[in-house]
């Protein structure tokens, strides 16, 4: 029978309502959320582990790299089929994508969560586990990179993000969709993805913030982060890759000082690319080293700077490896 390590790391999954103030906090042990999952033993041997009883707002991109770290223990051992990880949907996607960076394994990966809390009637915990420890046993979950498993749908942890405050459909792919579902405990794939190029690193030392573009907006913020000691910077720009004409001083003053600009699209769909030519459309941005990031969004982006930045601060290699999937 296979095994899986089932790590967990907090999260909404883990939450009970505390009375005395009326809102949730964390409180249940991954073994009291494991006796939820009735008959999992039926499909294979669970190993437990609790790394952190985090919220997800609490997460740091430190904290991200410990779990790659401890996780990639796991999946050395010969025993251990698959793992799989408990997180909060709020940051999920990125922590996802930092271990989808960090780890190259063949063995599937796959994050889950809740959206409501065990004292919550129709709590998702139990299920969306259940879902994740099928998915972790399946030969066709093997190279597949990390996975989010959530309200029986399969995503890339590369394209996967939270499109809802609320619902317990929380994930998807926005423009292509989920790469399976999990049917009746059985684990079916409908598309291939595309694997990530790894970022392998031992530490973490490289500070990037994300700015947001809006409408009539000046260099004043990237100022901000350049005079701070940012060492990367990424742009949520409009539409197809494009920004108001006074951010250009500060764009320009980043890169010259060797700071890295990436930038991504602020819509929730499509990629961004050099089709615009007047003052501060993509093409004077591509002129000035602004590197484009196709369809990603921006806190995504950042991880994969951060990453790339704590493995080179040659501004070269950085473009080489945002120019890799």
């Amino acid at each position: 029978m296979k095994k899986v390590a089932v790590v967990f790391n907090g999260g909404t999954i883990s939450m009970i309502v505390d009375e005395r103030i009326k809102a949730a906090v964390p409180g249940l042990t991954g073994e009291e959320i494991m006796k939820m999952v009735t008959g999992i033993e039926r499909f294979c041997e669970i190993e437990t582990y609790t790394f952190s009883n985090l919220p997800s707002p609490h997460m740091s991109i430190e904290n991200m790299l410990e779990l790659s770290k401890f996780v990639k223990k796991l999946l050395a051992r010969e025993d251990i089929h698959g793992v799989v990880v408990t997180h909060g949907t709020d940051t999920m996607e990125e922590t996802a994508y930092l271990l989808d960076l960090t780890i190259d394994t063949p063995k599937p990966v796959v994050f889950t969560g809740a959206m409501k809390s065990s004292s919550e009637l129709g709590y998702d915990g139990p299920s969306n586990l259940a879902e994740a420890i099928c998915t972790a046993i399946s030969e066709q979950a093997m190279k597949r990179g990390v996975l989010v498993c959530f309200n029986g749908k399969l995503n890339s942890a590369s394209e996967v993000t939270k499109v809802n405050t609320l619902s317990i459909d929380a994930f998807s792919t926005p423009g292509f969709g989920p790469l399976g579902i999990v049917d009746n405990n059985e684990v079916i794939f409908y598309r291939k993805n595309t694997l990530s190029k790894k970022i392998l690193v031992d530490n973490i030392n490289a500070k990037v913030d994300v700015i947001k573009c809006t409408a009539g907006q000046d260099s004043s913020l990237i100022d901000y982060c350049i005079d701070k000691g940012d060492e990367g910077i990424v742009l949520e720009a409009l539409g197809r890759g494009n920004v108001p004409p006074a951010m250009l001083t500060g764009i320009d003053r980043a890169i010259k000082k060797g700071i890295p600009v990436a930038m991504v699209s602020r819509c929730f769909e499509g990629r961004v690319h050099d089709s615009y030519g007047y003052v501060g459309g993509g093409k004077m941005l591509r002129d000035m080293g602004v590197i484009f990031v196709d369809n990603m969004p921006g806190q995504k982006a950042r991880i994969k700077l951060i990453l790339a930045l704590s493995k080179t601060k040659n501004m070269d290699e950085v473009r080489a490896i945002f120019k890799e999937k």
